[in-house]
C-alpha cells in the first residue's frame, strides 16, 4: 500500500456529513483496531473543491472516537493521507487522518489514549 500525503491547505471546505461510527470487521462484527491497539473510527467527510462548485464525499478513518464531531459541522483533518490499495485484484483509495475535529479548534498534541484489545483481535485498519 502507498501513503500519498494530503494538503488539507489545498482543499476547499471540508463537512461532517457522516457522524462518527466504529470500523466494523464484517468477517467477526468486531470494531477494527489499528496497529496501536485504537479502535478505528470512520466520518463521512464532504469535501468541496475550491473555487468550483463540485463536491466529493470520502470516509476518512481516523484512531479513536472523535469528539464535539456531529452532522453539519465544518471540520479540520489533521495529517490525512490517501491510500492506495490492492486486495484480490480489486484496487481502490481510502483515506486516513490521526485526527478529525471542529474547524477552529487546535491540532491535537498527541495521539489518542489505547484501548485495549478484545479477545482474538489483530491489528487491521
Amino acid at each position: 500500500m502507498q501513503n500519498i500525503p494530503v494538503d488539507t491547505a489545498r482543499l476547499g471546505s471540508t463537512m461532517c456529513v457522516v457522524p462518527p461510527e466504529p470500523r466494523i470487521n464484517p468477517e467477526t462484527q468486531q470494531p477494527r483496531v489499528d496497529r496501536d491497539g485504537h479502535a478505528v473510527w470512520v466520518v463521512g467527510v464532504s469535501v468541496r473543491q475550491r473555487e468550483t462548485r463540485r463536491a466529493d464525499v470520502i470516509d476518512v478513518a481516523v484512531p479513536g472516537e472523535p469528539s464535539g464531531i456531529a452532522e453539519g459541522m465544518r471540520v479540520r483533518l489533521d495529517n490525512l493521507v490517501a491510500v492506495a490499495w490492492e486486495i484480490d485484484g480489486r484496487k481502490g483509495t481510502s483515506f486516513r487522518a490521526t485526527a478529525i475535529a471542529p474547524e477552529g479548534s487546535r491540532p491535537a498534541a498527541s495521539a489518542p489514549p489505547s484501548r485495549p484489545k478484545a479477545a482474538g483481535q489483530g491489528a487491521d485498519t
